[in-house]
């Protein structure tokens, strides 16, 4: 087992920083932040440890330069947008840039990018559906293709008393993701 942290949690340090923090605190590993650099809308986002935008050969050795001589391993790249948003062009550069931290997590060898499926708030959960089987089949075959698998944090995504019940992740129960498996082995099937 190996104990790490999630690198959105110290936003003002460099990467560098972040790999000698894990080091001196005895981490084994760092999930890395991999936000569009930029303003943050809310606690937590917009941090970027590693800019996937623009992710160059150079980059690649740099990272992982960085983590090798401290010892510390990317136990995964992050990045939690919400790709199922309701305004489709804040919904379409979510899903973009989730490509791109595909793209820098297989050239690192990372093999994991952690997310949020999303949601749109003002719809149920079935109302969700049709607009997460449109975006997550061609992501998922994505990572496949490029050998990462895509870890989904379930958290319900509630930041101001507007969102409730609903929160902007639609992944947030057992029940929820029974649900998801049933449609998506339906849809593939039928």
């Amino acid at each position: 087992m190996q104990l790490g942290f999630v690198s959105a949690i110290v936003p003002d340090l460099s990467l560098e920083q972040v790999a000698d923090l894990a080091a001196a605190e005895g981490f084994d590993c760092v999930e890395l932040m991999c936000w569009p650099t930029g303003k943050a809308e809310r606690r937590y986002a917009g941090v970027t440890h590693v800019d996937v935008s623009r992710f160059s050969a150079a980059d690649l050795r740099r990272v992982r330069g960085v983590m090798a001589e401290r010892g510390v391993v990317i136990s995964g790249l992050g990045y939690y947008p919400n790709p199922l948003a309701a305004d489709r062009t804040e919904a379409e550069r979510a899903i973009e840039h989730l490509r791109h931290v595909i793209a820098a997590a297989s050239l690192l060898e990372v093999g994991v990018v952690n997310t949020f499926v999303g949601r749109d708030p003002r719809k149920s959960v079935e109302e969700n559906w049709p607009r997460f089987l449109e975006v997550w089949p061609p992501l998922v075959r994505l990572a496949e293709e490029r050998g990462v698998r895509i870890g989904i944090e379930n958290c319900p995504m509630y930041f101001t008393n507007d969102e409730w019940p609903s929160g902007k992740n639609l992944a947030v129960s057992p029940g929820i993701w029974r649900g998801c498996s049933r449609r998506s082995r339906a849809q593939t099937s039928g």
